[in-house]
């Protein structure tokens, strides 16, 4: 079948023919009607990566899939063949860029009624990271103040309107041309970034999601209320996350160096950093379904492709200015 490579890392991503997926028996094969593209691909084409997350090539790339089932293994109950459905597939699974993946049924949900495949493909790699930044490790009340970067980009573009949706007053940094498109999504405060210091703007917010990292995220330290916490989703990773991923001794000790002063200056601070590396899971992406089919959630697709043109889909992600996600469709 046809499917977009790499053949080692920093190499470009071309088209290949590959293997028909191995379906097993917990195994759900899905027909690719759109796959969504993330700067983790970008960053796995690299290499920035590779260390945390190894991977044999040639490797096919894609994170996010919509699409409808082929067939199933011999012990999934949850699908059958027509179903429409959506994913991230698991780490060491992936491949989306291809006319056809198998994915384990635990990362896979029904796709959510309410939208098309296209949009449905570019939900979830960033709904599940908003989901497991505000929800799971950032346990956002009503009330509390969470400032979300890059607001109108594929993560912030969900992370505002969950947090909004959990209760939450919503900052945002942007660019001016984006300001209106933010608020309409839910941010209570939007902050030019080409113009004014979110440092100097804003302070005393429980939480902060950072998906630029570095500088950024020092400074995201700074706005936070003594016991706030800090999420990074661009790194450096920490100490958990290598437990988390069954790392040996060294490497543990590598990654906890790599966060080291970033853990210092929180500490320092009286707040907390931690890192996100989001996993693949079906359970959430029903909850999120069933956001989109309310309401809650409004998918944000930037641009689309057509199959034959996923490296130019890749390209005009890392040039960033888009709004939301931008997605394959269907060969």
């Amino acid at each position: 079948m046809r499917a977009f490579v790499i053949d080692d890392y920093k190499q470009p991503l071309r088209e290949s023919e590959v293997p028909e997926p191995v379906v097993g028996e917990r195994d759900v094969l899905v027909d690719v009607g759109a796959a969504g593209v993330n700067q983790l691909d970008e960053k796995l084409r690299t290499g920035e990566f590779k260390q945390i997350l190894p991977y044999a090539m040639p490797l096919v790339l894609g994170h996010d899939v919509a699409g409808t089932v082929v067939r199933t293994g011999a012990q999934v109950q949850g699908f059958a063949p027509g179903d429409r459905v959506y994913a991230r597939p698991r780490d060491h699974r992936i491949g989306t860029f291809a006319e056809r993946i198998a994915v384990d049924e635990a990362d896979l949900a029904p796709a959510p009624a309410s939208v098309g495949l296209v949009e449905a493909a570019s939900l979830p790699l960033v709904a599940l990271t908003a989901w497991q930044a505000l929800v799971v490790k950032g346990q956002v009340k009503p009330g509390q103040r969470v400032l979300i970067h890059a607001g109108a980009g594929g993560v912030g573009s969900i992370a505002i309107q969950l947090a909004k949706h959990l209760g939450a007053h919503v900052a945002t940094t942007a660019s001016g041309k984006n300001a209106d498109f933010v608020r309409d999504l839910g941010a209570d405060v939007v902050i030019d970034y080409r113009a004014q210091d979110f440092e100097q703007e804003l302070a005393g917010y429980d939480l902060v999601l950072d998906s630029l990292g570095g500088e950024n995220l020092e400074k995201s330290l700074r706005v936070l209320r003594p016991g706030g916490k800090a999420i990074g989703i661009s790194g450096p990773p920490d100490p958990a996350f290598a437990r988390e991923q069954g790392m040996n001794p060294l490497l543990r000790l590598a990654i906890a160096a790599l966060s080291r002063k970033i853990r210092k200056q929180a500490k320092r601070a009286g707040v907390t950093y931690e890192f996100l590396f989001m996993t693949a899971d079906g359970a959430q992406l029903r909850e999120v379904a069933d956001l989109v089919d309310q309401g809650v959630l409004r998918p944000v697709v930037g641009q689309t492709f057509p199959f034959a043109q996923t490296p130019q889909a890749l390209e005009a992600l890392t040039r960033g200015g888009l709004r939301g996600k931008v997605v394959v469709t269907a060969a």
